[in-house]
């Protein structure tokens, strides 16, 4: 590891507690490098804008930046364990390719706003990235109940027959949920979309910082007043962006559960595209439905990150090491929530739903709600009605589930699905 950004003379350090105090920091790092680079580039125009870095020497900084930024997506340039993290890895850069001038980058700010900035840009470009798959996923999901509409399935509770229903009725569920957690995580960018560069180590700096300029030229809406709430919010907002992936990863967690048990021999109402089941070592009539198994499984990861984020938020005010922590959970559950939603779409357009056997699996007895409502707005009590249908289910003959269907007219039902609606709330996501 090269010198340690605060290393002070004389004092040598331990490699066995340098490797646990550095954790896997730089390898996390590797996630946050592009938007530490940008950041990097903004405070020191910033600085130049004030004067406090002569405007050549901001131009030197900000064209070896782009250097690096370009050497780092070819893969030239590597985050390894030369550095303690991906700041000090920027700041070596800089010194090797411009000597002291790279050095002077560092003016006006602390490691504390660094990461603080550079984790809120990801963070920003995950969400974005998030509300972009899933107002895809939610159109797959319109897409599939408007083609079969009106087509018949039993309806479930407690996993036990219970009503008539339709495939329109069940994709709608999944269009209008996908596109309530892309409109949960659009409000939640908004939330977190304001710029803490510029406020240090959580005290300010005793120098005129252009903290607005910079903050929009990071695309950011506003700055982060306070210095001590900068600091506050980490970990804070990192809990609220993963709160939000669970949200899509419970929608995710719920699609992969239905799609799981309708594949089974027991229901045989789909059939999951080829690449995405596989066979038994051992039994060569097995078909598992192992990418459904593993979306389901995945919103463990960020249940249990969030979990992590709680414990570690037990701090008083100001900078504490144990805020290195947050960066783990959040870097695990942005990969996992994105590399799921991203299977969703195409999941859902070529699963094949088998229609002749859902509504073969409608029998009589799923007619008895539809016979107790008919009775009781006729003028009967409902109860009465409730009791009579009951006490008669083995006369309900199999019936037609279109009739029971088609007479589902309440706002939402079956026969009334409203999913020009849902379009319009998807478009005006696609829109912001």
């Amino acid at each position: 590891m090269s010198r340690l950004l605060w290393q002070k003379a004389g004092v040598t350090t331990d490699a066995e507690v340098m490797r646990f105090l550095a954790g896997d920091d730089v390898i996390l790092d590797r996630e946050l490098f592009p938007f530490d680079i940008r950041a990097t580039a903004a405070h020191a125009q910033g600085l130049a804008l004030r004067g406090l870095l002569a405007s050549n020497d901001a131009e030197a900084i900000v064209a070896a930046l782009q250097d690096l930024d370009a050497e780092w997506s070819r893969g030239t340039f590597v985050l390894d364990d030369r550095f303690e993290d991906g700041h000090s890895a920027i700041e070596s850069y800089l010194t090797e390719r411009l000597g002291e001038v790279g050095g002077r980058v560092h003016l006006g700010r602390s490691r504390n706003d660094q990461v603080l900035v550079a984790t809120r840009l990801y963070m920003i470009h995950a969400l974005d990235t998030l509300r972009a798959t899933l107002t895809q996923s939610a159109r797959a999901a319109l897409d599939r109940a408007r083609r079969d509409e009106m087509a018949p399935m039993p309806g479930y509770t407690h996993l036990q027959r219970a009503v008539p229903s339709t495939v329109g009725l069940w994709m709608a569920s999944f269009a209008e949920s996908f596109t309530e957690t892309a409109e949960l995580v659009a409000m939640t960018r908004r939330w977190i979309d304001a710029c803490p560069l510029g406020t240090a180590a959580g005290y300010g700096v005793n120098l005129p910082l252009p903290r607005q300029q910079v903050s929009e030229t990071l695309g950011f809406a506003r700055i982060v007043i306070n210095p001590m709430a900068a600091q506050a919010s980490r970990g804070k907002h990192e809990l609220q962006v993963l709160a939000a992936m669970w949200q899509a990863m419970q929608d995710i967690r719920r699609l992969a559960w239905d799609l799981s048990i309708f594949s089974t021999a027991e229901f045989d109402f789909v059939r999951m595209p080829p690449e995405t089941v596989t066979g038994s070592s051992i039994m060569p009539n097995k078909k598992n439905p192992d990418l459904a198994e593993l979306l389901r499984a995945s919103c463990a990861v960020v249940g249990g990150a969030m979990t992590e984020l709680q414990q570690v938020l037990s701090l008083p005010s100001g900078y504490h090491r144990d805020l290195q922590l947050t960066k783990a959970p959040l870097v695990r559950s942005v990969r996992v929530t994105c590399d799921a939603i991203r299977l969703v779409p195409d999941l859902l357009r070529r699963t094949e739903f088998k229609l002749e056997n859902m509504r073969r699996a409608i029998d009589g007895t799923m007619m008895a709600t539809d016979r107790a409502v008919d009775l009781a707005a006729s003028g009967m009590s409902f109860r009465d009605a409730y009791r009579q249908v009951g006490d008669s289910l083995d006369s309900l003959t199999s019936a037609e589930p279109e009739e029971s269907v088609t007479a589902r007219v309440s706002p939402g039902a079956c026969a009334d699905l409203r999913l020009s609606e849902i379009e319009s709330r998807i478009a005006a996501l696609a829109a912001e």
